[in-house]
């Protein structure tokens, strides 16, 4: 009876300690797992992330997560954020493996996300699940954002080079990071659902890389003309867009293979800029019906005082006539390269204040979502 009692109480430990170590793997399709951005689900193993600004999160009960990744270049990188609080870097390999996100977590409820700060040139990361150790519990996803906030945008809206320091705009893939842009941190601060659609040295008439926005803006893969995703499945509340930049120097090189692929030997007319412009807008219209739609520029030199591009996008917007699409300009910023830390949360900070002030009912053109979205 007494050595009965000892293998029982021996038994007990051991399934006490078992427990304690368990390891839970979680699929990509577990509704766990909150995505934000536009995710390629055409797999069935994994789930694909192109677009900056993407992200995966997930809430747990643990002491360490890993996360089963494969990059295509090897040259993507990811904030791995814990518990909205501290952040660190991730660069997935070409290899598919674990990448350990944190270990030595105290009991109870964790929080981590992994978000894309890279851009899609650097080829796409396939999420295949995450691995969960000692004391695994998976938790229920936090509650579903209530605002959605979209952006249309080139290397400003990126976050192009803001982590480099020297001021020498690398286009090394270390320094950029879409998190710190004015548009991240814009819907950071709404709690808005984000989408981020931009690509450095895109733009409307022209680019400094081979495709343009209309081309592309439509896209899930921005690479596969075929690879379409369902805009009218998610529309958001606001819709900011922020190009022309790279038009205004582009136009003016018609030695660059890119101007002479778009424009021939001859620079587009006003008319033809202006109706460009235009007809990008109402391809966002005809997706989004209710959406409001905030046409910007800035922080660069297309927006300094006295820019007849600034001038084209108020033509273009009043000839559409709809009281919901509005312009508001961001202050020129005069940095020597593109915007730095500083000057993306200033540019978040006007438009912030551009989002809170202008749709109110003092203005006689409040506009359906737009003053609900401020105050929620």
């Amino acid at each position: 009876m007494k050595s009965y009692l000892i293998l029982s109480f021996s038994l007990s430990v051991l399934l006490i300690s078992c427990s304690d170590k368990k390891e839970l793997i979680v699929d990509p399709s577990d509704p766990a797992i909150e995505y934000s951005g536009r995710i390629n689900r055409s797999s069935e193993e994994s789930v694909g992330l192109n677009w900056p600004g993407s992200s995966i999160r997930i809430n747990f009960e643990g002491a360490s997560i890993a996360v089963l990744l494969q990059d295509e270049s090897g040259d993507n990188y990811y904030n791995v954020i814990l518990d909205n609080d501290s952040i660190s870097i991730l660069r997935p390999t070409k290899v598919k493996q674990y990448h350990q996100l944190a270990s030595g977590l105290s009991k109870g409820k964790h929080t981590v996300e992994l978000f894309k700060r890279a851009e899609w040139d650097r080829g796409k990361t396939s999420f295949y699940g995450f691995k969960i150790n000692s004391g695994a519990k998976l938790l229920s996803k936090s509650a579903p954002k209530n605002r959605k906030i979209e952006f249309y945008g080139n290397s400003i809206t990126a976050g192009f080079a803001i982590e480099d320091f020297s001021g020498k705009d690398s286009p090394d893939s270390t320094y950029t990071n879409n998190y710190l842009s004015y548009a991240a941190i814009t819907a950071r601060h709404y709690d808005a659902k984000y989408k981020c659609i931009c690509r450095s040295g895109i733009g409307i008439t022209v680019s400094w890389v081979p495709q343009i926005m209309p081309e592309i803006y439509d896209r899930l893969n921005p690479l596969d003309p075929n690879s379409k995703w369902d805009l009218s499945a998610d529309e958001p509340d606001i819709v900011v867009v922020n190009l022309f930049q790279n038009d205004t120097w582009l136009v003016n090189l018609p030695e660059h293979e890119e101007f002479k692929k778009r424009f021939g030997d001859n620079p587009p007319t006003e008319e033809e800029i202006i109706n460009a412009y235009q007809q990008f807008i109402t391809n966002l219209r005809n997706n989004y019906p209710k959406a409001n739609i905030i046409c910007t520029l800035g922080s660069m030199d297309a927006a300094k005082q006295g820019s007849k591009w600034m001038e084209y996008i108020k033509l273009a917007v009043a000839n559409l006539n709809d009281k919901k699409i509005q312009t508001h300009f961001m202050p020129y910023l005069k940095s020597e390269g593109h915007p730095t830390i500083e000057d993306q949360e200033i540019m978040a900070k006007n438009l912030i204040e551009f989002i809170d002030k202008f749709y109110n009912k003092e203005n006689n053109i409040l506009l359906e979502n737009l003053e609900q979205f401020s105050k929620n």
